[in-house]
């Protein structure tokens, strides 16, 4: 079984780059996140075509989260709970059938808190206590379970080509990083830290400066698995070339294959 995670930073805009990617990785489950349209404008006949099943949490121009999936979806739940003001549309779950039984899997589309000195950081931080008490509610159920997404958190010096160049970013500040090592602390692994070692393994490069050219990328879209999951871990991909396509996101695919029995 294939479960990938893509910021596809507008699916509209690049719903060609998209289905080209789906046809050839082929994966069973997807976790999509910056929509940046409603429910009602996603295009949900050009995807089901490819045979997925789709559940959506969409918000006009900004964020929207969705999850595809070749397999049943048995449950979906948008919005992550414990703050019922936030209106953002950066977290959708749901439960997805396999002959092994069910495995959960969340996208999710943390918030970015720049700048520092803003209350978009406070909003980043509490954002993630959120997370973390949620996370540690679903590892009680004791099933597999993969947080997938981007979230805007480079984890350590090694995740970005020039960390020196992001000690102001809200997406590496000691806050930060402290709440993605005390989510991780909960029982989850990083699917691809779980598989490889060392720098450049990036799934972001800016569209500034030649970023890409220069591979002056981060590390910020990760895959977390409870024990069940990473107990069935295989391996993990990251797809680079998709971000020299003409126009792409400037984020890429990573993905990464389970021990699971499909239907």
């Amino acid at each position: 079984m294939r479960i990938a995670s893509w910021n596809v930073n507008s699916i509209k805009a690049h719903l060609g780059a998209v289905t080209s990617w789906l046809k050839e990785r082929e994966p069973d489950v997807v976790c999509l996140q910056e929509l940046k349209c409603v429910d009602e404008a996603f295009p949900r006949e050009e995807i089901e075509s490819l045979g997925y099943n789709i559940a959506v949490h969409g918000q006009k121009t900004y964020n929207g989260v969705a999850i595809l999936s070749k397999h049943p979806i048995d449950e979906a739940k948008p919005r992550l709970p414990g703050d019922d003001k936030d209106e953002h549309a950066r977290y959708i779950e749901a439960t997805i059938s396999t002959k092994d039984g069910a495995v959960r899997v969340a996208s999710i589309y943390l918030p970015n808190g720049n700048p520092v000195s803003t209350d978009k950081f406070k909003y980043k931080l509490a954002w993630m206590d959120r997370l973390a008490a949620h996370a540690s509610e679903l590892l009680t159920l004791e099933e597999p379970l993969v947080l997938a997404g981007d979230f805007n958190v480079i984890p350590t010096t090694a995740d970005a080509e020039f960390p020196e160049k992001w000690t102001d970013d809200a997406l590496a500040q000691p806050e930060t990083r402290a709440r993605f090592r005390a989510l991780a602390a909960l029982g989850f692994t990083d699917a691809l830290r779980a598989t490889r070692d060392g720098k450049g393994l990036y799934t972001f490069w800016d569209y500034q400066a030649g970023a890409f050219q220069k591979n002056n990328g981060i590390r910020i879209d990760h895959l977390l698995l409870s024990p069940q999951a990473a107990d069935r871990l295989q391996s993990v991909g990251i797809d680079k070339k998709v971000r020299a396509a003409e126009k792409p996101s400037d984020h890429v695919p990573i993905y990464a294959d389970f021990r699971f029995a499909t239907r």
